[in-house]
């Protein structure tokens, strides 16, 4: 994909943080935006914003944990604008938790909100690109926590390498249906709903600058996109090096 113009683009999380910034970046382009999160009134705002720069919209309060609304979403975005090009998966979240102080229901709620509305967008959009003739883009937010188990973001981790790994296998199986996957893994970005919880965060990004490194990856289609840099190469240094060795390093960047 030379640049996304033109295309009709599902972002789910689309209320605020990097999915409302991405709706920005991509409306003057032309495109046709289904943007879907549960905060009514802010992803209104985010809508008028995308249709004052010149491109269509339609916006859709729907919670992400729900399957059958996640598969109404994609019908209505269908019945709208005849298909989807491109679908940014962009729910999620990742809070402090240290497993010495978590619950079974703490695990299993996160685990939900990172790999669960992933799947509950999946398989519906799938479904819908096997019947497009030039299949469509399945791009999702992971992070660089699913490489490996961060301390006090274990779930975390957990959840968005699960998501990493179901991906991968969709997309190695649907390839020659011309469903294409793009995992997204940025480091640690400045939102409000991170803001002062008191993890550690190196070479912390702003949402606007992520939101250009999504936007690229949108348009560039690889497998796996990385950022930003440091952090990037600080997890890869981290995932070859002794597990005695990357433990010290990990528990210090924790501050345990």
């Amino acid at each position: 994909m030379a640049g996304v113009i033109g295309r009709t683009v599902l972002i789910v999380g689309a209320s605020s943080g990097i999915g409302a910034e991405v709706a920005r970046r991509l409306a003057p382009g032309g495109n046709r935006l289904v943007l879907t999160a549960r905060r009514a009134p802010e992803l209104a705002a985010v809508a008028r914003e995308v249709r004052a720069e010149g491109s269509a919209c339609l916006d859709i309060p729907a919670d992400a944990l729900d399957p059958q609304a996640a598969e109404g979403v994609v019908a209505a975005a269908v019945a709208e604008f005849g298909a989807v090009d491109v679908a940014l998966l962009n729910a999620g979240q990742g809070p402090d938790m240290s497993m010495d102080r978590v619950s079974v229901a703490d695990v299993a709620r996160i685990m939900a909100l990172n790999h669960d509305v992933v799947v509950n967008y999946l398989v519906p959009l799938i479904r819908q690109l096997g019947t497009q003739r030039d299949g469509g883009l399945i791009a999702h937010t992971n992070s660089l926590a699913g490489l490996m188990g961060i301390p006090r973001q274990g779930p975390y981790s957990a959840a968005k390498a699960a998501t990493r790994a179901l991906i991968d296998a969709a997309r190695v199986e649907l390839a020659p249906r011309g469903i294409r996957f793009t995992s997204i893994h940025p480091g640690f970005v400045a939102t409000d709903r991170i803001d002062g919880d008191g993890l550690p965060k190196p070479f912390q990004i702003s949402q606007e600058r992520a939101a250009r490194y999504v936007v690229r990856a949108l348009e560039r289609e690889p497998a796996q996109a990385y950022f930003p840099w440091p952090t990037a190469a600080l997890v890869r240094t981290l995932r070859v090096l002794p597990t005695p060795v990357s433990s010290v390093v990990l528990r210090r960047l924790a501050g345990r």
